[in-house]
């Protein structure tokens, strides 16, 4: 919901008397000191960083493992098992070596 949504809908409950002028204008100031939030799943792909400690090779699977709280050698595991269905592991692998910037 957007931040115009939020105050159309602060500004509906004052006028229908749910709020009092006080709790509307404390609401609204609460809505518009703080920084619009992330999409949940957005936050995690911002911290992926490759990791530098955790590596065979790019350090790919090192830094899946810190953000998705499994275990890197699963990550690991599941790129080798999706290399050997036409190669869409390693092309998968490559690229987040090639975006994925380091921790």
């Amino acid at each position: 919901m957007s931040l115009a949504d939020e105050l159309r809908k602060l500004e509906e409950l004052r006028q229908r008397g749910a709020l009092s002028e006080a709790e509307f204008e404390r609401a609204k100031a609460r809505l518009l000191e703080l920084p619009p939030s992330p999409p949940p799943g957005l936050a995690a792909v911002n911290r992926l960083r490759r990791s530098r400690s955790d590596r065979w090779f790019g350090g790919v699977c090192g830094g899946l493992a810190r953000v998705t709280g499994l275990e890197s050698w699963v990550w690991r595991l599941i790129f080798a098992v999706l290399a050997c269905f036409g190669g869409a592991g390693l092309l998968v692998y490559v690229l987040l070596w090639i975006f994925v910037p380091r921790e």
